[in-house]
């Protein structure tokens, strides 16, 4: 079944979702357990979703968490680090889509090579940070001495047999994975000691949050390894899963033993740092240039490592300035990502068992983006957020744009007319004719509309209360919808599952990305409903014309496929919206996700 390929990669979205739901549920209770009040400021009033409000006031709101590390619980810690382990298998997600040739898998493997050696600098400085330069040096030099004996090991052992490779490629993959697995041992111990250190949970969510990104590039370069010597895409997330469990593993001995783990830190982070540059420049680089030309390969190589950079500055940077609101508001928002992909998912799987026909998933999308463009700017009207001019030439500004901005794309692109019935019904390769870019502007769309939420959820996430894990199960039935809309769109235009879950991925990472940007910004919500206002009517006229050609198709599947994506997105949205009143999932912003 084509529907079962994407099985894995559901399973690590719901483990993810559910772990941190957990976690942050179990964070919260924890602070209240060892607080006076909850975390707000003192004379702070807390809305409890009932419609009661209640005033804490006392002179001592500095939790017990904060001045002793050790009072967070060790299944906190672990329930932690197991979801940031988790997050190494969607390294792996890329390649449910893609099937690599051989010149992209020298270039992944280039990309691999830069990637393990960014993680051996970032061992080798981490290490010297906990003041053994010297321990760290010795370290180095005994992981590259311990590879080249391991490496040794295999060819006098003889023929090597994993994953069904057999002979040399088998040894570099044990050996690739054998030392990923083994740097999971200092970033487990990191995370541990964090959690123990004098910030507690605060400085211990922060330092989770960092790795659990890290892990993502990490998973990544395993999978491209095991990918490029013909490993399933399932194999490759468990496995890329599998080197990351010691991070949970090792994380809640070094809790509890944090002053002796923080004494072998420099040894050990020098040591995994000596085994994957060893396996870089013996291994993973002369594979690579085996398939793709050197420029190609060193090119990959420094994007892989300027991008790891990068990204650890970025964290490190969060990491020294934001607080654990700012922590949550992070992992809430990229947890809003989460939704577009599972609703994509859903769609496709369902799509794909029933064999929906191209204009009923059209109208599918047409429905549901109809329902997303008046949602938001009824609930503005009917609560006189918003005068009736005011909000009808915001929409009609966004339509009118929009429209003139994709027909020029579209003149551009196809001077002369094409045929309606030019949909590519190849699963591999997309033609791209009239229909089909229609469908990618129209999920453009959509994705500006993701931003202009991500902007709201960014100002509300990091006031919610609980940490946050409030806003978790409405964030995520909000995103539901806007997924199932762009994978319909692109899988009734495609015939392609992949492209559709590719496409439901590209959008949900739109509203991660503008929310972590308000929560950097620090802007407030003032103005943000125009903004909103304005993303909705861009979604009018795109799908609009996309179901006009899908009623051409077929007029009566266009619009039960109309009707079914009307009833989907409304039960999504509604239920989201009486989640928020009737529990204390909203209580800080519910316009963010309302």
């Amino acid at each position: 079944m084509r529907a079962a390929r994407f099985g894995p990669a559901l399973i690590i979205l719901f483990f993810i979702s559910t772990f941190c739901v957990s976690v942050l549920g179990e964070s919260e209770n924890e602070i209240l357990r060892i607080r006076t009040a909850p975390h707000r400021n003192i004379r702070k009033t807390v809305i409890d979703g009932t419609g009661t409000e209640h005033e804490y006031n006392t002179s001592d709101d500095v939790g017990v968490d904060e001045r002793n590390g050790r009072r967070v619980s060790v299944s906190t810690v672990a329930w932690l680090t197991l979801a940031m382990a988790a997050a190494t298998g969607l390294g792996a997600v890329p390649f449910f889509f893609v099937e690599l040739e051989p010149q992209w898998a020298g270039i992944c493997n280039g990309m691999a090579a830069g990637v393990m050696l960014a993680a051996s600098f970032d061992l080798v400085q981490e290490g010297q940070t906990y003041g053994g330069g010297s321990w760290v040096v010795l370290g180095v030099l005994s992981g590259g001495i311990f590879i080249w004996l391991c490496k040794k090991f295999l060819e006098h052992y003889g023929e090597v047999s994993m994953l069904d490779i057999k002979g040399a490629d088998a040894s570099k993959v044990v050996l690739v994975i054998g030392i990923m697995t083994l740097h999971s041992f200092g970033e487990g111990s990191g995370v541990g000691v964090s959690f123990a250190g004098s910030k507690g949970l605060s400085q211990g969510l922060l330092i989770t949050l960092a790795i659990a990104v890290h892990n993502i590039p990490e998973g990544l370069a395993v999978s491209m390894v095991l990918a490029s010597r013909g490993v399933s895409p399932q194999k490759a997330m468990l496995w890329s899963v599998i080197t990351s469990l010691p991070q949970p593993i090792v994380a809640v001995p070094a809790f509890l033993c944090a002053d002796t783990f923080h004494k072998v830190l420099p040894f050990c982070t020098g040591f995994a740092a000596g085994c994957m540059i060893w396996m870089v420049i013996a291994e993973v680089l002369p594979d690579a240039f085996k398939e793709a030309v050197p420029s190609q390969v060193a090119s990959a190589a420094t994007l892989a490592v300027a991008f790891m950079e990068t990204l650890s500055t970025v964290l490190q940077t969060f990491s020294n300035g934001y607080s654990s609101e700012d922590a949550s508001g992070f992992l809430v928002s990229l947890l809003f990502g989460l939704g577009p992909l599972l609703g994509g998912s859903i769609l496709v799987t369902v799509a794909l068992t029933f064999r929906f026909s191209h204009s009923l998933l059209t109208g599918i999308a047409s429905g549901i983006a109809l329902v997303l463009s008046a949602w938001r700017p009824l609930q503005l009207l009917l609560s006189f957020k918003m005068s009736f001019l005011t909000l009808t030439s915001l929409l009609l500004l966004g339509s009118a744009l929009f429209h003139l901005s994709t027909s020029t794309l579209l003149r551009l692109a196809h001077p002369k007319k094409t045929s309606i019935n030019d949909i590519s019904s190849s699963a591999s390769a997309i033609s791209f004719s009239a229909l089909t870019l229609q469908s990618f502007f129209a999920c453009s769309a959509v994705s500006l509309h993701a931003l202009a939420e991500g902007l709201v959820l960014g100002v509300a996430a990091p006031k919610a209360y609980g940490l946050g894990r409030h806003m978790v199960l409405p964030v995520s039935l909000h995103g539901l919808p806007r997924g199932a809309a762009v994978a319909s769109c692109i899988l009734g235009a495609t015939d392609s599952g992949r492209w559709a879950l590719a496409a439901s991925a590209l959008t949900g990472f739109a509203g991660p990305a503008s929310a972590i940007g308000a929560i950097l910004a620090g802007i407030d919500y003032s103005g943000l409903d125009y903004w909103m206002v304005f993303a909705c009517g861009a979604l009018i006229p795109s799908f609009g014309s996309v179901f006009r050609r899908a009623m051409r198709l077929g007029p009566r599947m266009s619009v039960y496929g109309l009707l079914m994506g009307i009833g989907f997105a409304s039960v999504c949205l509604m239920f989201t919206r009486l989640v928020c009143l009737h529990t204390p999932y909203c209580n800080s912003a519910p316009e963010a996700v309302t």
